[in-house]
């Protein structure tokens, strides 16, 4: 799509330029293979109330990031009312390492996250792996999910899997205490 709007308005060069520099930033992120033990499992959550999952290329940055989608089977239905969780204890059954808010229009509150009942047995809820990524970044297909949305992703897995060798209890700066964007 790149490609043809640059066409479109006379700007092929530098249209092929950012494809060209969009792949080389797809193909260095897939380049950190991981096994499946050390790949985290990843909730992504879109909206709070109701509960609704990633859609499919949220998941899929999360696989090429490193981490395993929770809810992938979800992940293809285009719209959100296809993507809600009815039972907020499926995502306790299915036990993400990770939890990652991006509640489109609205500042993701971890404190909210940890208070439903049953999550505090959550992995990512135990050892302080809540994150934002701002919807901006995130939640629109296109150059800004490619970049500043896939590094973040990247950003959080790496730092999860680097804190996940020192212990169990480990609290990561930028999860539960705090985000990117400042504190929690």
């Amino acid at each position: 799509m790149i490609a043809v709007l640059g066409a479109l308005v006379g700007a092929t060069d530098k249209a092929q330029a950012l494809v060209h520099r969009l792949e080389d930033e797809l193909a260095t992120a897939t380049r950190t293979p991981r096994s499946a033990d050390s790949r985290p499992r990843v909730y992504f959550e879109e909206w709070d109330e109701p509960m609704i999952s990633g859609i499919r290329w949220v998941s899929e940055l999360i696989e090429i990031a490193g981490g395993i989608d929770c809810f992938a089977e979800l992940a293809p239905n285009p719209l959100a009312k296809q993507r809600i969780i009815a039972d907020p204890a499926e995502v306790v059954r299915r036990r993400p390492d990770i939890i990652i808010g991006s509640w489109c229009g609205k500042k993701f509150r971890p404190d909210h996250v940890t208070r439903r009942p049953g999550w505090q047995e959550i992995p990512a809820v135990r050892s302080g792996h809540l994150y934002e990524i701002k919807s901006a970044d995130i939640l629109q297909p296109g150059p800004a999910a490619l970049t500043d949305g896939l590094r973040r992703m990247r950003d959080i897995i790496e730092g999860w899997a680097s804190h996940s060798a020192s212990g169990p209890d480990v609290r990561v700066h930028g999860g539960l205490l705090g985000s990117a964007h400042g504190p929690a």
